[in-house]
């Protein structure tokens, strides 16, 4: 059974946010990282680059598969998890906390209500 958070919106794509005022701070979800098992690089987007809802942004990789990372929103990239590139580990580690990919400052607030809540991803992973 995965962790799922309260607090935070989820995408199909298995990507989580969590916003606070316009900025919404973006990871995998440990669904996501227990399919992927044992990752090994992890690529994040550049701080200043304007992303679209959807768009990929970055990758990670483990010893059998390559997963893109995507968007849940549009908007410009404000921070980034540096950390990761050295560490990939810590989104097998800490998915929610230490593994987060990036930071959006959000264009159109509209879009999160496209997003599941924690109640609806459960029900989409069928746990």
């Amino acid at each position: 059974m995965s962790e799922i958070r309260e607090g935070l919106l989820y995408t199909e794509e298995h990507e989580w946010i969590k916003v606070e005022g316009d900025v919404g701070k973006v990871g995998v979800t440990d669904h996501a990282q227990k399919e992927m098992n044992d990752i090994l690089y992890a690529e994040v987007p550049e701080v200043g680059r304007t992303l679209s809802k959807g768009e990929s942004v970055g990758a990670m990789e483990s010893v059998k598969t390559v997963a893109d990372v995507y968007s849940p929103v549009s908007g410009e990239v404000v921070e980034n998890n540096s950390e990761l590139e050295d560490s990939p580990q810590l989104i097998n580690e800490s998915p929610y906390d230490d593994g987060w990919f990036f930071a959006i400052k959000l264009e159109d607030p509209g879009e999160l209500d496209s997003l599941m809540d924690p109640d609806a991803y459960a029900d989409f992973l069928g746990e």
